[in-house]
C-alpha cells in the first residue's frame, strides 16, 4: 500500500517508464519532482519484472536470522491461549523449560499476535479471572471526597457575560496582564457511595488544612442526615490527602487512596463533578464569584432533595439515606 507521502503511484510509476523512453532519466525525475535515484529504481524494475515490477514491495528484510523460530512463537501463542498468563509468566516458564526468552520479546510476539489484551484471548472476551467488584452496601460504607479547580468570576462578570473580544473582556485580559490574575475556586466534594448523597463547597485552596477542615464539615453533614459513621474514605493521591494532617483527621474511618492516574477508581466522586459542571458550573451566566458560591447551597439541595437520580429509580439521593432523614426529606418537599 502506497504510504501517504509517496509521490509516486502505481499509475505515475508507469507515466515514469513512458516518459523515460524517449528522454533522460535526470530530465523526468527533475519533472515530477522526485530524485534520479529513485526514477532508475522504478525503471530498472520495470526492465527486470514488467507491470509487476511497479507494484509496492513489503519493506521486510528477505532474512531475518535473529527472528524468533515458528515453533517458539506457536508455543507462546498456545500458553497464552490455554493459561492466559501475562508476558513475565510465559518467559519464567520458558526459561524454565530451557528456552530463555525474555519478557519484552513475548510482549512483542503477544502484541504481532492479536493477544496482547486479555478481552482478545477469547471470542467471547472471557476470562479466568472475574473483577472484584466494589460496592457500597449501606451509607457511609464508603464516602468518596475530590476537589474540582475552576477559574475564578470576575467582578461583572466574564467574557461569557460580555462577549469574547469585547470591551469588557479585553479590559480583564489587561488586567490579568498586568499580574492581577482572577485566580481558581476549589469545590471540595464528598459523595456517601450509597445513597450518592453529596456535599460541596467553594473554597480558596486546597491545601491540607482546608481538606482537614473540610472533611470535619463533611462529617457533621452526613451526620444531619443519618450517616453517623463513615467506615472508608476514598480519595485520589492529591497532596493535601497525603498529608499527615489528613491522615490524623481520620480517626475510626479507613483512608483508601487509589491508584495513580486511574480515576476511575474514584468513579462515583468523577461523576458527581460532571454533573456540577453541567448543571451547574456552566448551566448559567455569573456576574460574580460570590453570586455562584451563594448559589451553590441551593443547587445542592436540589441535587439530594428534588434531582432524579437513576442509581434509585428516578429518586432523589436522599430517599436512600438511613431512617433519620425522612423527616428531613419532608421538609424540603
Amino acid at each position: 500500500m502506497t504510504h501517504r507521502n509517496a509521490p509516486l503511484t502505481v499509475e505515475g510509476r508507469r507515466r515514469l517508464i513512458e516518459r523515460c523512453r524517449t528522454r533522460p532519466i535526470a530530465h523526468v525525475a527533475a519533472e515530477m519532482s522526485i530524485s534520479r535515484a529513485t526514477a532508475s529504481k522504478w525503471v530498472n524494475r520495470f526492465r527486470q519484472f514488467g507491470e509487476v515490477g511497479l507494484l509496492d514491495r513489503s519493506s521486510a528484510p528477505a532474512s531475518q536470522p535473529t527472528a524468533t523460530p515458528g515453533h517458539l512463537v506457536e508455543r507462546i501463542e498456545s500458553m497464552r491461549r490455554e493459561h492466559k498468563w501475562p508476558a513475565s509468566r510465559i518467559a519464567f516458564e520458558l526459561h524454565l523449560a530451557g528456552t530463555p526468552v525474555s519478557r519484552r520479546t513475548v510482549t512483542r510476539l503477544l502484541a504481532q499476535l492479536g493477544l496482547n489484551r486479555r478481552r482478545l484471548i477469547d471470542p467471547s472476551g472471557e476470562t479466568n479471572r472475574q473483577p472484584q467488584p466494589i460496592i457500597a452496601k449501606r451509607p457511609g460504607h464508603m464516602v468518596h471526597i475530590d476537589i474540582k479547580k475552576t477559574g475564578r468570576i470576575p467582578d461583572g462578570g466574564g467574557w461569557r457575560v460580555h462577549g469574547k473580544g469585547s470591551a469588557e473582556d479585553k479590559a480583564v485580559a489587561r488586567t490579568k496582564k498586568r499580574g492581577a490574575r482572577s485566580g481558581y475556586v476549589f469545590l471540595h466534594s464528598a459523595i456517601d457511595g450509597y445513597s450518592r448523597l453529596g456535599y460541596s463547597e467553594a473554597l480558596e485552596d486546597e491545601r491540607a488544612v482546608t481538606a482537614v477542615a473540610f472533611l470535619d464539615r463533611a462529617r457533621a453533614w452526613f451526620a444531619a442526615h443519618g450517616i453517623t459513621q463513615i467506615e472508608r474514605i476514598v480519595t485520589d493521591n492529591g497532596a493535601c490527602y497525603r498529608a499527615s494532617g489528613f491522615a490524623d483527621a481520620m480517626g475510626e474511618s479507613r483512608h483508601q487512596r487509589i491508584t495513580p492516574y486511574t480515576p476511575r477508581h474514584n468513579g462515583k466522586i468523577e461523576r458527581y463533578n460532571r454533573i456540577l459542571a453541567e448543571e451547574f458550573l456552566y448551566a448559567r451566566t455569573w456576574t460574580s464569584e460570590p453570586e455562584r458560591a451563594a448559589a451553590l447551597a441551593v443547587w445542592n439541595r436540589h441535587y439530594n432533595y428534588h434531582r432524579p437520580h437513576g442509581a434509585h429509580d428516578g429518586k432523589p439521593p436522599a430517599s436512600a439515606t438511613p431512617l433519620q432523614v425522612n423527616n428531613v426529606l419532608a421538609s424540603y418537599s
